[in-house]
């Protein structure tokens, strides 16, 4: 089933409120609320990023400055994070008071919600005619039941409010195909920067949906380019500040955020990095080894056998690694190189394994593992005499998951309008994540309001198929 052409009535356009099945929206938003509430009130937890964002949203308020607080009390410039998520945080905290991390959660809460709405009319607007009221109606309830992203809405970090720019996106490309003009161009516009100033992959939103607004809809060419020329003005303006600024305080180029996440003339471990990416395959690596150096002991029993090649190998990890251990928990530049020239050894004897095999593994993990990081589950979830409830919750997850995503397939099977664009979407994010060493599930996290489209309908398509034939048969 394709998307058929634009008729009179969709042209006219009556917007997303009006166009919402209201009965649904309201049932829906209770559910999708008491379901937030309810993550809220079990696994609300302010952890060491939100922290560090509230930190540099508190220097701002009371110092005007965007830093770090260094050791003494003194004010430290950093550009280790974009902007956007520290600025959210100080207009919570003004409003709602200093450090107040549950009125933050709260407000991510009314986000995410709006975007399920958002999402609903996006799938209302894309899925073919015949289906579009059921499209918007599961699109809805998908969205907000999902325990994926509500757990996170409940959180203090960064993925909330992006998947609430994503959703935004998506919806104002949708309306900008139906109704060119200068509002969706600028709601798209304002999406994808804030996206981008969250998150430095936010950037992939532009990227992905541009060419629903360069190419779709029927706009005279003059007013296209201008249209364009405003945009990409708007969208370059924040970074070019944030550029400038970085430039001025630390003589860097750097218009996002530096990919290993240190201020200029920090120390940076590119050995240990590369030494980590030779054997690093789940989660349980990256919460176990590579979260803990710098900084806590590195113990070489929690390493997978994959880590070593031979006896040689392993002799030689043992002895870096005890003298990592001796060292205070502290890599020095003879230390990273010792990683370098073990990583070097493993490469070159095993190159398709390093350089294809783990990635691709790493992104698939990302992908299918139960999203369940943030809930008390232990790493160990698929070990059932250890813990019979959280395997089968894990299971579960695992199950759930594996059901959006295949829904997501049968959705773009059905090629609905902005098909592509969300093709290129995954695409580019899973491009991305082969370059991640150390995975975790929320990484793809952003995908989901595009397959939260795309399950509604597919779902929709199955509802009107099994309507039909129905009514062939009492027919």
């Amino acid at each position: 089933m394709k998307a058929e052409p634009l008729r009179q009535s969709q042209l006219e356009d009556p917007g997303p409120w009006r166009r919402l099945d209201w009965l649904h929206a309201v049932l829906a938003m209770a559910a999708g609320g008491l379901l937030r509430a309810w993550m809220l009130q079990r696994y609300f937890q302010v952890s060491e990023d939100s922290l560090l964002y509230g930190e540099m949203a508190r220097n701002l308020l009371e110092h005007g400055r965007y830093a770090l607080t260094a050791a003494g009390g003194a004010l430290q410039p950093t550009l280790i994070r974009l902007p956007g998520y520290p600025l959210l945080l100080a207009v919570c905290f003004r409003l709602f008071g200093m450090e107040q991390y549950g009125a933050v959660a709260k407000v991510q809460i009314v986000l995410d919600l709006l975007g399920c709405l958002l999402l609903a009319d996006v799938a209302r607007r894309v899925a073919p005619l015949g289906i579009a009221k059921w499209a918007g109606r599961l699109t809805l309830w998908l969205a907000a039941l999902c325990p994926f992203t509500a757990v996170y809405a409940a959180q203090p970090l960064t993925e909330a409010p992006t998947l609430f720019t994503i959703a935004l996106a998506l919806w104002a490309a949708a309306r900008f195909q139906m109704r060119p003009g200068w509002a969706p161009a600028l709601y798209f516009s304002f999406a994808v920067s804030v996206a981008a100033l969250l998150r430095p992959d936010g950037a992939l939103v532009a990227v992905a949906m541009a060419p629903a607004l360069i190419f779709g809809g029927r706009v005279a060419v003059r007013q296209r380019a201008k249209m364009a020329a405003v945009c990409l003005l708007l969208i370059a303006t924040p970074f070019a500040v944030w550029a400038v600024r970085n430039w001025k305080v630390f003589h860097v180029v750097q218009p996002l955020a530096p990919r290993s996440a240190t201020d200029p003339g920090n120390p940076v471990y590119p050995g240990w990095e590369d030494w980590v990416g030779t054997w690093t395959l789940d989660f349980v690596s990256t919460y176990d080894v590579y979260w803990n150096v710098p900084g806590d002991r590195l113990d070489v029993g929690l390493l997978p056998a994959r880590a070593f090649d031979s006896p040689a190998q392993r002799a030689e990890t043992a002895k870096l690694a005890d003298e990592y251990n001796r060292n205070g928990y502290n890599l020095t530049a003879a230390m990273d190189a010792g990683w370098a020239r073990l990583a070097a050894e493993r490469r070159a004897a095993h190159p398709w394994r390093t350089s294809l095999w783990l990635p691709l593994g790493r992104m698939l993990d990302m992908w299918l593992r139960p999203r369940v990081e943030v809930l008390p589950i232990d790493l160990d979830w698929w070990v059932y005499a250890h813990h019979h409830v959280e395997t089968e919750i894990s299971w579960l997850y695992v199950a759930l998951n594996a059901g959006y995503l295949l829904l997501g397939v049968l959705g773009l099977w059905l090629r609905p309008r902005l098909w592509a664009c969300m093709l290129a979407y995954f695409v580019l994010r899973s491009a991305l994540l082969l370059t991640v060493h150390a995975p975790e599930a929320r990484y793809t996290l952003e995908c989901f309001p595009m397959l939260f489209v795309l399950d509604g309908v597919a779902l929709a398509a199955a509802v009107q198929r099994v309507s039909a034939r129905r009514a062939r048969l009492t027919g």
